[in-house]
């Protein structure tokens, strides 16, 4: 059986992304108990299912207990996958006010911000265990599309991520590393290239011209090559490379898709993201 564990903080997106799991052909359980989740898994294989999708979150009793279920799962040779979804504070009391939901842990003697960080607190060790999604700047339908991008691909071992966004937006919050690549030459001071982005010809033709932008790539493929055996031995699903220029539109997107192109020829399992031009 295939799981996937969709968790993370209130607001962030989690019924969107179990939709979009529902209608790529999983059975969807919504604010599933953690302790009850290894008689779910069992009851759910025995009838046949061979994928299965659960929200837990802060609501749910025995969180604590979710760590240890999950490893005895795989133990029993269930394929878990774990999704963590956030957001930036400021995103989630926008969303909040704007909805005007009442937050889980919120009441009369805790405000909306403060239930925020303490359910960021509550959640930490399963964005430890998760793959991290910042959807801080994602609409529900871009959400979407990133989840059946992730459904699509086979599971098994770890997938590299490479996603660019633009410094002047803020750093990425499910970034495992983050280059910065605003020390190359810009493409934005040219006013014929300024409307295009790093997907446009003329734009990739200007950056390949450009030494310093090679030197750049050599680099960062050499570094991630280098430990991607330590995060293989470390059991890690997936592992997110930002980069990062001025505004998100040429320079990282040019070089998220170079390295993308250069590790999926390397018969890696990699997605791309490009957070500002979506």
């Amino acid at each position: 059986m295939q799981l996937i564990i969709v968790t993370g903080l209130s607001g962030s997106g989690k019924s969107v992304v179990l939709k979009a799991l529902e209608d790529s052909g999983y059975y969807c359980v919504d604010n599933l108990p953690a302790g009850l989740l290894a008689e779910t898994v069992r009851h759910l294989e025995a009838t046949g299912q061979s994928r299965l999708a659960v929200s837990i979150d802060t609501r749910s009793s025995s969180l604590e207990t979710l760590p240890d279920t999950i490893g005895e799962l795989r133990q029993a040779g269930i394929e878990v996958q774990i999704l963590f979804l956030e957001s930036s504070a400021e995103t989630l009391v926008k969303r909040f006010s704007e909805t005007r939901r009442r937050h889980p842990l919120s009441n009369q003697d805790i405000t909306l911000a403060e239930s925020i960080r303490m359910e960021r607190e509550m959640l930490a060790q399963l964005g430890d265990i998760g793959h991290r999604v910042d959807t801080s700047d994602l609409g529900p339908s871009t959400l979407r599309s990133w989840v059946k991008d992730f459904v699509a691909l086979d599971q098994g071992g770890l997938t590299l991520l490479f996603a660019s966004f633009g410094f002047k937006h803020g750093i990425p919050l499910d970034a495992d590393f983050v280059f910065d690549v605003r020390c190359l030459p810009n493409p934005h001071y040219d006013p014929v290239l300024r409307p295009l982005t790093g997907h446009d010809q003329p734009v990739i033709d200007f950056l390949q011209a450009q030494e310093n932008v090679a030197a750049m790539a050599e680099d960062i493929r050499r570094f991630v090559a280098n430990w991607l055996p330590c995060f293989v031995r470390d059991n890690r699903s997936y592992l997110t490379i930002a980069i990062g220029c001025t505004g998100g539109q040429h320079r990282s997107v040019y070089l998220a898709e170079s390295l993308a192109a250069h590790f999926r020829a390397q018969q890696h399992k990699v997605l791309v993201r490009h957070r500002e031009l979506e």
